[in-house]
């Protein structure tokens, strides 16, 4: 597959004017010279005399390649990197890409719903407020129908306020494990009243990038309920995940390669009511709700997008041999606004009830432990403390071929 322009002297064939390539091509002859100024297709020829560009006719392919890659609206420094790759490795490049644009569309639909709902609710409510006293304890009912994974349910067990709302808290623990194999740790994880997180980093610099994403979440100071509304929360967790970016790049700035360099990061933050969830890259988040274990994350992976689109069975996917490419994570070097608002975490607010126990823990655990076996071993657990040593002594059984971080957490009614 011809990607670029040939250089002059060209023996494929007899070359074509612009206007002929732009005829065979389907593409204007101000495209090409575009395309040309760009890098992104270069002539096979430019006469030295009056600068007339020449192209070879087995340029069309690539040509239309470009054509059909700016209607995805890939961006042009991108696909400048994909016509310059042989086909096989052009099209994984592709593959990863759309399924980055699916993540993100995903994550914008969540947020799209979450805010129909939410509006939704409150104009039901506001609809009751006017004179009567008594609707006071009817719009938590009717809030409550279709009511999305962010919000609490109004009315419900330590759901802000509802009637008879109680305070709730968190009981937790965490643990990192070097694992078998691996000769140093690069994941983290924290658990305490306020923060529950995971982080699994990679690169020269993954060790830094790990706990520097966790240490700039440890200050917030964002989630008191009572004085944010759920609007403001969201607001505030996207600044939190926008912090714990900045402080993976500083992190890793010292190494040679910092792009090369970065992590992931699953982190759940306590209001008093509500779970604020941040999720970049493939660590995990669990609910153990009713005796199912629920995944309540969704991985930015290559395998993860191949199982979405079908090209993959999840059986398949467990024994996949290409490496864990993960499609977002926070890494280093500032990024151009597109590629920075691409690779952004999901937000997101989870609703809580008392007796929930929370799982989050890194692919160290995830992939080499059977999900059957991740419940048993979560249902089992009388505490969080003996719930994260089960996990990473699963791991190790399992091989232990990665570090592992987990963190197990349960909400109780506090006393």
């Amino acid at each position: 597959m011809e990607r670029e322009g040939r250089p002059v002297g060209a023996e494929s064939g007899e070359l074509v004017t612009i206007g002929e390539f732009a005829r065979l091509s389907r593409l204007s002859a101000k495209a090409l010279r575009r395309y040309d100024e760009l890098g992104l297709l270069r002539p096979a020829l430019v006469d030295p005399v009056n600068g007339y560009r020449y192209y070879d006719p087995a340029q069309v392919e690539g040509a239309r390649l470009v054509a059909w890659l700016r209607r995805v609206g890939m961006p042009l420094n991108r696909i400048g990197r994909v016509v310059a790759l042989d086909a096989g490795a052009a099209a994984v490049e592709i593959r990863a890409y759309w399924a980055r644009v699916e993540a993100e569309t995903a994550a914008r639909r969540d947020l799209a719903m979450y805010l129909v709902d939410h509006l939704s609710a409150e104009g039901r409510t506001m609809s009751r407020m006017p004179d009567s006293a008594e609707n006071t304890g009817s719009s938590g009912s009717a809030g409550s129908a279709g009511v999305p994974a962010g919000l609490g349910v109004p009315g419900g067990l330590g759901a802000p306020g509802g009637p008879g709302a109680v305070a709730l808290a968190i009981r937790c623990a965490a643990l990192t494990d070097i694992g078998v194999v691996r000769t140093a740790n690069q994941d983290a994880a924290f658990a305490g009243p306020r923060l529950l997180a995971v982080a699994d980093g990679f690169g020269e610099g993954g060790a830094e990038a790990s706990a520097a994403a966790i240490e700039a979440l440890q200050p917030s100071t964002w989630g008191r309920d009572g004085a944010l509304s759920a609007a403001d929360l969201l607001n505030a967790l996207e600044e939190t995940a926008d912090s714990a970016a900045r402080a993976v790049r500083d992190a890793v700035a010292p190494c040679a390669d910092p792009d090369g360099s970065g992590t992931t990061l699953t982190a759940m933050l306590w209001t008093g009511s509500r779970l604020g969830l941040v999720h970049i890259g493939d660590s995990r988040a669990y609910l153990l709700r009713g005796g199912e274990l629920f995944r309540i994350t969704h991985d930015h992976s290559l395998v993860q997008s191949m199982i979405d689109d079908g090209s993959l069975s999840p059986e398949e996917a467990a024994s996949h041999p290409g490496p864990a490419l993960l499609l977002k994570a926070l890494v280093g070097e500032a990024r151009p606004g597109a590629v920075a608002v691409a690779c952004r975490a999901d937000v997101r607010l989870r609703e809580v009830l008392a007796g929930d126990r929370y799982l989050l823990c890194s692919d160290g655990l995830s992939a080499v432990v059977e999900a059957a076996d991740l419940r048993a071993a979560v249902v089992a657990a009388d505490d969080p403390q003996e719930a994260v040593r089960r996990l990473a002594g699963l791991a190790r059984e399992a091989g232990g071929p990665d570090n592992v971080a987990c963190v197990v957490a349960d909400v109780v009614v506090e006393e």
